[in-house]
């Protein structure tokens, strides 16, 4: 099964542009299993979006530009750039702010959670390099051998920059009762010749290898979820709005 998501799905305003994968996936839920919604963000430098609660939600920053201060109720005062990524943990209740000290564009990742009420926690990521060309990065899974950036429940996120020239397929032939989320964060892509993606818009994968190439240069990101694996769907962001 193969389904794009265009981006006349989308919410959300010109700063933040908000992408519920189940309305166009399933008939009652704003999500897709454990993947609850994704944010992505243009903000300018000097806006401040103050302490404010998550309850019930793993928060993936995943930033390309730009660089934020982030201020949380754990005491954690840090700063987020490209190469430094955070993941929020929320649980029972977690606060935190952020000020955008640089021009910012990222995606904000809400992934629901193995279980409710778990213990907040604030983990971050240095990586090697921006961007790795035409090969896939797992920047986030629920394997703490494979990745520090450790989610509660049974999802994986990857990132790859893909160059002209270049064919790629997933990171893996899809799995049964595996659902594949592909998200176009710049550029655009041509998948199997026929089903083209622009900056914003993803495509729905299952049971299906696919491959894509790009005319320019593209940056990607992909979300697997295990459809048979237990998640909560009651999060203050990441749960279901239906």
């Amino acid at each position: 099964m193969l389904k794009k998501i265009d981006n006349s799905k989308r919410a959300g305003n010109s700063h933040i542009s908000i992408l519920y994968p189940g309305l166009d996936l399933t008939d009652n839920d704003t999500g897709y299993y454990s993947i609850g919604r994704i944010d992505h963000a243009n903000i300018h430098s000097g806006a401040v979006i103050k302490m404010h609660p998550h309850v019930n939600d793993d928060i993936l920053s995943y930033f390309r530009k730009g660089k934020v201060k982030h201020t949380d109720s754990e005491g954690f005062e840090e700063f987020i750039v490209p190469t430094r990524l955070m993941l929020m943990k929320a649980g029972k209740l977690f606060h935190h702010e952020e000020a955008v000290l640089e021009d910012n564009e990222g995606l904000q990742i809400f992934i629901r959670p193995g279980e409710r009420d778990i213990k907040p926690e604030v983990i971050f990521d240095e990586l090697n390099e921006m961007y790795t060309e035409n090969k896939w990065r797992l920047i986030a899974s629920p394997d703490k051998e494979k990745t520090k950036l450790q989610l509660s429940s049974q999802t994986w996120i990857y990132d790859v920059q893909i160059i002209t020239g270049n064919s790629m397929h997933l990171p893996e032939r899809p799995k049964p009762a595996f659902g594949y989320l592909l998200y176009v964060y710049q550029g655009s892509i041509a998948v199997n010749e026929d089903i083209t993606l622009t900056k914003g818009e993803s495509l729905f994968i299952m049971d299906e290898n696919i491959s894509f190439k790009t005319e320019n240069e593209a940056n990607l990101v992909l979300f697997v979820t295990d459809t048979k694996a237990p998640y909560y769907d009651g999060g203050m962001y990441s749960g279901n709005k239906k």
